[in-house]
């Protein structure tokens, strides 16, 4: 080894970003392995590499003992005081023993275990890079894809869109340019990989973060997100700064905030609403653009309620296959049972009936039973009262 072998790890350590001090803990224990193969399985065995010259020694350590009982593990006490006089038994001794063509043998068996140390440590750089960019927003472009998964290039590492993240309304072709949201990062046997996604709901609030300066400073909060990828989505703001509106600072001047991000979904349609503290008001913000009456909670369940809504407007507020109402649902995590005013109204009367059917049932069998006990005469009375009382004294004598 030579002067060349420091400007080779040097290239390599600007070139892979490995650091020149991983390298050279392979290259020492690939060496010692290869020694070892050739020079004597069980001799202990230890390589420096000198990174000044750039030359390898080989040293046989031993152990300082009373008996030799293994020349390969252990020198005896006397020889070490040869060597030196402060030696002492347990004491262990370096014997420099490179041999000459060491050089020619070790290069070719070291080989394999440097690359794979080399391999290694570029995985592992990898992943700690792109681990910092998991649940983040990523550019890549669209490199190939087969049954199962879009690979995207992401500069250093090829990552996997799978169908369930992909938008069902988008087609992708080599070289596109896409946006893409880091699910996962995981580092597997074959090296790191990473999952990317289209259709996460995270994705929405990355792209109005990279859109809208507040939203990234934490002026505009995102609350809660609820999508169909795709095809529709909402997204509930508001707003730490009293003097600030967040859904007009979300949509931006003439819409062009958000139209920036339906551009970059391919027409994903885009509902942006108030979050509110009281639930009813947040619930109705979140049927929008339905207008929406009265907000009844259950009392068994909070987290159900029925919304009255217009006639004219019930099919606006349920939605295309019922995608409005079941978007507010997972906005607002309730369960919400939409009715038209004329639907609450009749079910208000059915349920006023009901009351008067039965308070009239109570009324009329109260007045029977008073008829009955008013045509009684005084002698019935006695003999009914006679009755109970032998019923009631034979039911003593039983017990």
């Amino acid at each position: 080894m030579s002067k060349e072998m420091l400007n080779a790890l040097d290239a390599l350590e600007a070139e892979k970003g490995i650091s020149k001090e991983i390298v050279i803990d392979a290259l020492e224990a690939a060496l010692v392995s290869a020694y070892k193969r050739h020079y004597g399985q069980a001799q202990n065995v230890e390589v420096e590499f000198d990174q000044k010259k750039g030359k390898i020694h080989v040293y046989a350590v031993k152990e300082v003992t009373e008996e030799v009982m293994d020349s390969q593990l252990e020198v005896s006490l006397k020889d070490a005081l040869l060597i030196n006089p402060a030696y002492e038994i347990g004491d262990t001794i370096r014997f420099e023993v490179t041999p000459k063509d060491f050089g020619r043998i070790a290069a070719q068996t070291a080989k394999q275990v440097i690359l794979q140390r080399v391999r290694e440590a570029e995985r592992t750089i990898i992943y700690n890079e792109f681990s910092a960019y998991e649940k983040d927003i990523m550019q890549g472009i669209v490199e190939r894809q087969d049954k199962r998964y879009i690979y995207v290039n992401l500069g250093k590492i090829e990552a996997v869109l799978s169908k369930q993240d992909q938008m069902p309304n988008e087609f992708y072709q080599p070289h596109d340019r896409i946006k893409v949201y880091v699910s996962r990062v995981e580092n597997t046997s074959k090296g790191p990989q990473v999952f990317v996604s289209r259709s996460h709901p995270d994705l929405l609030k990355r792209l109005f973060e990279q859109e809208v300066p507040e939203v990234y400073d934490g002026i505009v909060e995102i609350v809660s997100v609820a999508r169909e990828a795709g095809d529709r989505s909402k997204v509930a703001v508001r707003s730490n700064d009293e003097n600030i509106d967040a859904v007009g600072t979300c949509v931006g001047p003439k819409g062009q905030r958000v139209q920036a991000i339906v551009n970059e979904l391919k027409g994903e349609n885009m509902d942006i609403v108030e979050w509110d503290e009281d639930p009813a008001v947040f619930i109705a913000n979140a049927l929008n653009p339905a207008q929406v009456m009265d907000v009844i909670f259950d009392e068994q369940n909070p987290k159900a309620c029925t919304v009255v809504v217009p006639d004219y407007q019930l099919s606006l507020a349920i939605g295309k296959r019922g995608q409005n109402a079941r978007l507010a649902a997972k906005l607002t995590n309730h369960k919400i049972d939409i009715k038209s005013e004329s639907d609450m109204a009749a079910y208000y009367e059915e349920q006023a009936n009901k009351t008067e059917d039965a308070s009239d049932e109570s009324v009329a069998e109260a007045h029977d039973e008073a008829i009955i006990q008013s045509d009684l005469t005084d002698d019935e009375y006695e003999t009914i009262a006679f009755n109970d009382e032998k019923t009631i004294e034979e039911t003593d004598q039983d017990a």
